[in-house]
């Protein structure tokens, strides 16, 4: 397969970046219409870029609920008592975006890496199968959504965190997806929020 490590990384589920100062957007609970984390957690927000870490987190999720807010390029995993674990993420590049409640159906170590037909027609010199590794785009873990062709998983790009970079799936280092799928169960709901 002659590839180099470089041109297969982000394959998965990106192809363009456009960056967006995540600050510039404020996530709201579609259900009560309030932040989802506090004013002074946005400040922190405008002057750093995201660091996993726990924050005040005001949505009425039940603990072990993953939120992405795609318009944030955040996730938020509930830890309950008005706090959650908060990551950056890469997401959908324009056209690829979407929102929705599904769940974790499944995780996976150093998942293999089959393009999904509609990535294969955009893409047709992308490689059909690509065992799992360091090499591999999808990164260290990831966990899939619903029956959706979708992932929350790693990358080796880690510079494409916070910028809309992807087909639809959401991306974070190796590093912050290693740490939630410690976290987050099968069955875990995930909410994504443009």
């Amino acid at each position: 397969m002659g590839r180099t490590r470089a041109a297969l990384t982000g394959l998965a589920c990106a192809f363009v970046a456009l960056a967006t100062p995540a600050a510039a957007f404020t996530a709201i609970d579609p259900l009560t219409r309030q932040p989802l984390y506090s004013a002074e957690d946005a400040l922190k927000a405008q002057a750093a870029p995201v660091a996993r870490e726990v924050v005040s987190f005001d949505g009425r999720y039940a603990p072990g609920t993953i939120v992405v807010s795609t318009s944030e390029r955040r996730l938020w995993f509930v830890l309950g008592n008005g706090q959650a674990i908060q990551y950056g993420v890469g997401v959908g590049r324009p056209g690829f975006t979407w929102s929705g409640s599904h769940s974790v159906t499944m995780k996976r170590e150093w998942p293999d890496w089959r393009p999904p037909a509609a990535m294969l027609k955009r893409r047709p010199d992308l490689p059909r199968y690509m065992k799992g590794g360091p090499d591999n785009p999808l990164g260290a873990r990831a966990l899939y959504i619903g029956s959706t062709i979708y992932r929350i998983h790693g990358s080796n790009e880690p510079e494409t965190i916070g910028e809309a970079v992807s087909s639809g799936c959401i991306r974070m280092t190796n590093e912050d997806v290693t740490d939630l799928y410690n976290r987050a169960k099968v069955g875990a709901k995930v909410v994504v929020l443009r």
